[in-house]
């Protein structure tokens, strides 16, 4: 019970978060001097996430669109693709254009360095969301300002422990992965491990993480894989998202593995529905909309009040709960907070 009630309080804290994100909606324009025509002219900024096949990734599009429009920001996309190197392109071409700030999540880790780069020269700043643009000690020198991530290693590790809690600590489970460049999928990796290796008693199917790169047909095709060459029930499974999590489980009907518990990190609708109905036992909210929101207000405020790069945090992680049917007053919150009308989780 202590930690559902710890788990809703930190929903609750997202919460709040969002509403300080719409104080902040209402009043910019007042705590800044009095209005110039620099001021009240819309702010340009460029935003690319990982690839737009992802519902994740497209509630994060929605997100800087909806409070861009609150903000006066006016936002251009270019969609990653899942493709680091269609990214890399995307990225490249808008380097020469005018902007008051970007912000990107990288499909791999190192592949916009160099466009980044581009852009610090030009006095762009970049923001990086959810997932590492280049190493943290590289970071201000490559020209990206802050990081807005969530703690991906303490997301998986909820998840995976609330799997070893409803598997008894004991069976065999599959670990589906998204994509290895991703420093997002490798941290929820370095997290199932450390729940894992606490349980002798649980044997990884395949012996180990099988990268699967965000596709949710790739995911499944690995998952139907996996349970045709076992011949006993597998307990459970971990997968790095929601949407292969969700396009996987069909596979299950029929076969010997019909009651595995499944788990998984996003923790947004389609997720929060299939906790709802019994399909998904848990996921790690990986706060999409608040990622992209707090990288948009932190764009705009270095823009608009002049701020220097060393008065920025290199870093700020943003929390994610655990939701399960367990307590299901923190489902009904994050129907809420994640809504597309909302946009707040």
């Amino acid at each position: 019970m202590a930690a559902s009630r710890r788990d809703f309080l930190e929903t609750l804290a997202i919460g709040t978060t969002g509403a300080l994100g719409m104080t902040i909606a209402g009043c910019a324009q007042s705590a800044l001097p009095p209005a110039t025509e620099s001021t009240k002219k819309p702010l340009r900024a460029a935003f690319s996430n990982a690839g737009l096949q992802s519902t994740w990734c497209e509630l994060g599009k929605k997100t800087a669109e909806l409070w861009g429009g609150l903000l006066n920001v006016e936002i251009e996309w270019f969609d990653g693709e899942f493709d680091p190197g269609r990214q890399r392109d995307k990225i490249d071409s808008l380097t020469t254009r005018d902007w008051d700030f970007c912000c990107f999540q990288a499909v791999q880790i190192d592949s916009l360095a160099e466009p980044c780069k581009r852009l610090k020269a030009r006095g762009i700043p970049v923001i990086s969301m959810d997932t590492l643009l280049v190493d943290m000690d590289k970071m201000r020198d490559t020209g990206v300002w802050c990081e807005v991530t969530p703690d991906h290693v303490d997301m998986a590790e909820k998840s995976v422990g609330y799997l070893m809690k409803k598997i008894g600590g004991k069976g065999k489970v599959i670990h589906i992965g998204g994509l290895d460049g991703h420093s997002g999928a490798q941290g929820r990796r370095q997290g199932f491990e450390n729940i894992v290796k606490k349980f002798p008693e649980v044997e990884v199917v395949g012996g180990g993480v099988r990268w699967c790169d965000w596709k949710k047909e790739k995911a499944r095709n690995t998952f139907e894989a996996l349970l045709q060459q076992e011949t006993t029930p597998i307990a459970g499974a971990f997968f790095h998202s929601d949407d292969m999590a969700l396009g996987s489980i069909p596979a299950l009907k029929g076969t010997i593995h019909e009651k595995m518990v499944v788990v998984a990190v996003d923790g947004q609708k389609d997720g929060l529905d299939a906790i709802k109905n019994g399909t998904l036992a848990a996921s790690a909210v990986n706060p999409v909309c608040r990622i992209h929101q707090t990288a948009l207000f932190l764009g705009q405020f270095i823009a608009r009040n002049k701020e220097k790069i060393e008065t920025v945090p290199l870093e700020i992680i943003t929390p994610g709960p655990l939701v399960t049917a367990d307590d299901p007053r923190a489902l009904e919150a994050m129907y809420y907070l994640a809504d597309p009308l909302h946009c707040i989780v």
